[in-house]
């Protein structure tokens, strides 16, 4: 079953949610206030926590900070538009996506349709266990969606990692923030949607294991990113 947790304090809105998303097949459970979201995701089998950032009590931030210390499960934000601090805290700190307030319930379902084109892949990925993707001592287990940097495992969102299999994949050439959107987020991007940037940021922070290494993810301006590839050894 396609079970989504909605974390809102919102009743009308987590109704309307409850509603929409039932006819779209998912099964929709709903809590109102942080503490008991943030108990309920570790015990459940959630396909995606849908989290809002204003709540009583713990605010969406914190429920945010503790589900990602014991949980990988996607997490989508709702946050006040206009409001980019809480946003790019957001993605920081581990969220996959967020969506400002009001917004179409249609667009909320595309969303959740993305996040869930990033993850089909895993069980039959599975089956392949030694499947992996490296450049230098960067590498992707494919399989297991996870990573090792200088032989040491560093733990990604799923955003994260799928962004990464994108850049190592064209390790040396630029990928456009548009293409890096569709690949990674599942998603157009618009003019004003920073996640992409706000991913990358906190991609470089993981790869830097030793705290001394350069920057493996360069930034063409205007244009998008690249992985360097290690240079060849004399």
């Amino acid at each position: 079953m396609k079970r989504i947790l909605v974390i809102d304090d919102d009743i009308d809105l987590c109704d309307l949610l409850t509603d929409y998303l039932t006819s779209e097949g998912f099964v929709v459970e709903v809590v109102h206030d942080g503490e008991a979201g943030a108990e309920r995701v570790p015990a459940g089998d959630y396909e995606l926590v849908i989290l809002d950032v204003m709540l009583p009590g713990i605010n969406g931030i914190e429920v945010l900070r503790r589900i990602r210390a014991v949980s990988t499960t996607p997490i989508l934000m709702l946050t006040a538009r206009g409001d980019d601090v809480d946003r790019i805290v957001g993605l920081e700190m581990g969220a996959d996506d967020y969506l400002p307030k009001p917004f179409n319930p249609r667009e909320l379902v595309a969303r959740i349709r993305a996040v869930q084109r990033r993850t089909a892949a895993r069980p039959a990925a599975a089956a392949s266990p030694a499947e992996g993707l490296s450049c230098g001592d960067v590498i992707l287990d494919l399989g297991g969606r996870t990573l090792q940097v200088e032989g040491m495992p560093v733990e990604l969102t799923s955003v994260e990692f799928s962004l990464l299999e994108v850049l190592v994949r064209q390790a040396g050439s630029v990928v456009s923030r548009e293409e890096l959107s569709q690949q990674a987020l599942g998603r157009e991007l618009n003019a004003y949607d920073r996640s992409i940037d706000v991913h990358v940021s906190s991609l470089r922070r993981k790869l830097d294991v030793t705290g001394n290494e350069g920057e493996r993810i360069k930034t063409v301006r205007g244009i998008g990113y690249f992985f360097v590839r290690p240079a060849a050894p004399r």
